[in-house]
């Protein structure tokens, strides 16, 4: 089973919504903040957004202020992504993944394991 399992990716044109779940079925990243990254074709995998173990502190990426939310449901063991007036340059395959601590991580060597990503696909 997977520790990490991510969806709700799809087809949205630009200026809609989507709302991207990161779930743990194994329960395993109850004590560890949890990122979003993407990688679009032909680019490097970049940071998204990131929450601590609790909820308590967020972080990120520069051109998704304002227009992202990452939030944490503990009881539940979801992390979401709340994606709004997307844009054509979001389409990627975004992935979520568990800090190595309770913190915040933003780059890809301070996760210790990845889900297997979700396409996001946002048209003009």
């Amino acid at each position: 089973q997977e520790r990490l399992v991510e969806s709700g990716g799809g087809l949205v044109q630009a200026g809609g919504s989507l709302r991207l779940s990161c779930a743990s079925p194994r329960r395993t990243a109850s004590n560890n903040g949890v990122s979003w990254f993407r990688q679009a074709p032909g680019k490097e995998r970049e940071f998204v957004a990131a929450i601590s173990w609790n909820g308590g502190s967020t972080s990120y990426e520069d051109s998704v202020k304002g227009r992202f939310s990452i939030s944490r449901d503990r009881s539940k063991h979801i992390v979401y992504l709340q994606m709004n007036s997307l844009k054509p340059e979001d389409t990627a395959v975004y992935s979520c993944a568990a800090a190595r601590g309770a913190g915040l991580a933003t780059t890809p060597s301070g996760m210790a394991y990845w889900g297997k990503g979700t396409q996001v696909t946002v048209s003009s």
